[in-house]
């Protein structure tokens, strides 16, 4: 995962309304913490912070560089958003080291193809792992090529890249391979036709 660079401001003015004014201003207000600091708060560029996600994923290394001369290497680590809008309106960013071994989520890439007219039921669409804080892979790859209709892939199953440790449990299902919705439409679609059928025959009353 490459690292991105990105300033910051401190931030002094607390409470919802301070954070109301910071949003105001176009920017998110958020806390740095880890590795026994004291929490800082900051306020980071709106724009360029949801750029930054919406590119990288909640794994990307952000060097935060603070007007005052700081800097720490950082994760997000839990943002919030407005359910309306979806707009990032807090975020949490853990302090990481390089070399240090963390433990977070990683999304699941899905490839190859199944048996033809399988439909793919996608279990889990992310990982637990441990991983260096620098080498956080982008995704983890799934193969399902070939898998059968009613066959199942489990994490026992999955190639972690190197250095990387996955933590869920060996038998959990991570996607499976089910009977395809065309056969099951065209069945509920021949028994309409039969039931439309059989009232055309009926006498009427």
């Amino acid at each position: 995962m490459s690292e991105v660079r990105i300033s910051a401001e401190p931030r002094t003015d607390f409470g919802k309304g301070g954070a109301r004014r910071t949003r105001r201003a176009g920017k998110v207000p958020a806390v740095v913490y880890g590795h026994g600091e004291k929490p800082r708060h900051i306020s980071l560029p709106g724009l360029e912070f949801a750029a930054v996600l919406r590119k990288g994923g909640l794994n990307q290394l952000i060097q935060v560089e603070v007007t005052d001369g700081t800097r720490e290497l950082v994760i997000p680590k839990d943002l919030q958003r407005d359910p309306l809008r979806d707009e990032i309106v807090h975020a949490d960013l853990l302090i990481v080291r390089r070399g240090e071994k963390i433990t977070t989520e990683v999304p699941i890439s899905f490839t190859g193809e199944v048996e033809k007219g399988g439909l793919v039921v996608h279990e889990l669409t992310s990982l637990n792992v441990e991983a260096e804080a620098t080498h956080i892979p982008e995704s983890i790859e799934v193969d399902l090529e070939g898998l059968a209709i009613g066959s199942q892939r489990t994490v026992a199953e999955i190639a972690a890249p190197k250095g990387v440790v996955i933590l869920n449990d060996g038998e959990q299902t991570v996607a499976t391979v089910a009977e395809p919705r065309a056969e099951a439409a065209a069945d509920t679609e021949a028994e309409g036709e039969a039931e439309e059928a059989a009232e055309a025959e009926a006498p009427a009353e």
